[in-house]
């Protein structure tokens, strides 16, 4: 029977709770931060895996740490909607274009299907960029994208899914639609509607279906919208089927949603 990999996004997508989603449904956690500790990035980094409350529920907590003088968390939710009248200064995070990203991704020890992965992940937002800020690919540098937390998210999620897929069977993934908020969010070029125009590039290329809400916030992420479009094949879910397995990811901001994405194995 054809078993399938299903990222239900209720509550939005981003890299970190596709993994912790990923480790939640039994990707190793020794695996994976032994691949990741092989990645030649200059900025240290921590990772931090554990367990938290979404909703009253146990769910999985992927993070990756840095410095607070290279990434100050965007703690203040005031500020990142828009509404704060001081401007919180960028940190030191290099900026990183695609062709550098792929090349920390080479000298790892991640798998060739791994890489093949993050390298299709990664192509997808710096298309997205590129249109977003009418300059050609070679041209794209990104900011948030470019930093190492977003750097490990994609090879993290690499890491985990090729494990996922050997492990369950998966024949392919399904992504029914993102659900989205509203409003304003604020990035390194200023602020922005939200979805963001990265995100609204990705979905308008890969035919994503967004699911806009009245929760004001970025609910899907630049990063989370490319690995909707990388897996996805514009299969659609059978009509019945059994679970077989399912994880939880939590989300790093409080909204009034879920706060969790469920990735569930489904044997049709």
């Amino acid at each position: 029977m054809k078993r399938i990999l299903y990222p239900e996004c209720a509550a939005g997508l981003s890299g970190d709770m596709a993994v912790a989603a990923l480790l939640d449904l039994g990707a190793s956690e020794e695996r994976l931060r032994g691949i990741l500790g092989t990645i030649p990035l200059e900025e240290p980094v921590e990772i931090r895996i554990s367990r938290v409350k979404k909703s009253g529920l146990d769910v999985c907590d992927f993070d990756v740490v840095l410095p607070e003088e290279i990434d100050p968390h965007d703690h203040d939710m005031e500020y990142l909607h828009g509404s704060g009248a001081a401007a919180v200064p960028h940190g030191g995070a290099k900026e990183r274009g695609p062709k550098e990203i792929r090349r920390l991704y080479e000298a790892s020890e991640m798998s060739a299907a791994a890489k093949e992965t993050a390298g299709r992940i990664l192509d997808i937002l710096a298309a997205a960029e590129a249109k977003a800020h009418g300059v050609a690919l070679e041209q794209v540098h990104f900011h948030e994208v470019g930093a190492a937390d977003s750097v490990i998210d994609i090879a993290a999620f690499a890491v985990c899914y090729e494990e996922i897929c050997e492990r369950y069977g998966i024949k392919e993934t399904v992504v029914t639609g993102l659900t989205e908020g509203c409003g304003t969010v604020r990035c390194r070029h200023g602020v922005l509607p939200v979805p963001v125009p990265a995100v609204v590039n990705i979905a308008e290329a890969y035919g994503l279906p967004l699911r806009l809400t009245k929760t004001e916030g970025e609910l899907v992420t630049p990063t989370g919208a490319a690995i909707a479009a990388a897996l996805s094949d514009g299969a659609s879910l059978p009509e019945t089927c059994r679970v077989v397995a399912a994880g939880l990811g939590a989300g790093k901001r409080d909204y009034p949603t879920a706060g969790f994405l469920r990735i569930m194995v489904l044997e049709a």
